[in-house]
């Protein structure tokens, strides 16, 4: 069977449903807070919580000592974790009992990787790739080509929720597909591997 390969952010997860409350812990905006936060290039190829909690920080005129940053820390990661898509997990739990094999590529931090891994819905990824782990993210070419290295194929569907990684992939000779629903990736599935229900 084909690999599938499925993104992270806004594909399992929510948009992080956090951020209001990281936004009023800090007593700013949120849309201050939103314009700082999502400047995460650097924290995803492997910076450190403390360094990327320093630049929003610097965006919004505070410093934060080491007991901020493990608290932001775990604000954040929860707001990506505890709540993922009921429909999106259903699916992959549905193609994981077919025999599908499936890996997770995700653009996320360190601290955050190693939380994921311990996550119900991880146990059905037969491979978890992380960019804070690796020094890269996508859509480098780099990123893809390592992948394809750990599960030992390029014959894969990739699921992401940005453009800009579906067409890095593409580019990478993948079969990319962007990710709108699960519903609507259920339909794309089926000449594949069948009926896989609604």
């Amino acid at each position: 069977m084909r690999w599938i390969v499925f993104d992270f952010g806004e594909v399992i997860s929510q948009r992080n449903p956090a951020l209001p409350l990281m936004a009023a812990r800090l007593g700013v905006s949120l849309e201050a807070f939103e314009a700082a936060y999502w400047d995460r290039d650097a924290y995803d190829r492997g910076g450190s919580d403390a360094e990327y909690w320093s630049l929003i920080g610097s965006a919004l005129g505070l410093s934060f000592d080491s007991t901020v940053v493990r608290e932001m820390t775990s604000l954040d990661n929860a707001g990506w974790l505890d709540d993922p898509v009921v429909d999106t997990v259903a699916l992959i739990e549905d193609l994981a009992s077919l025999g599908v094999p499936l890996a997770l590529l995700s653009n996320a931090p360190v601290t955050f990787a190693r939380l994921a891994e311990k996550v119900p819905w991880a146990k059905h990824f037969r491979h978890l790739v992380f960019s804070g782990d690796l020094g890269m993210a996508k859509p480098d070419l780099a990123i893809w080509r390592h992948v394809e290295s750990v599960i030992g194929s390029s014959d894969v569907i990739f699921f992401d929720d940005r453009a800009s990684n579906v067409e890095g992939a593409l580019a990478a000779g993948w079969d990319a597909r962007l990710w709108t629903s699960a519903a609507a990736a259920r339909l794309e599935l089926r000449t594949e591997f069948g009926d896989l229900g609604a």
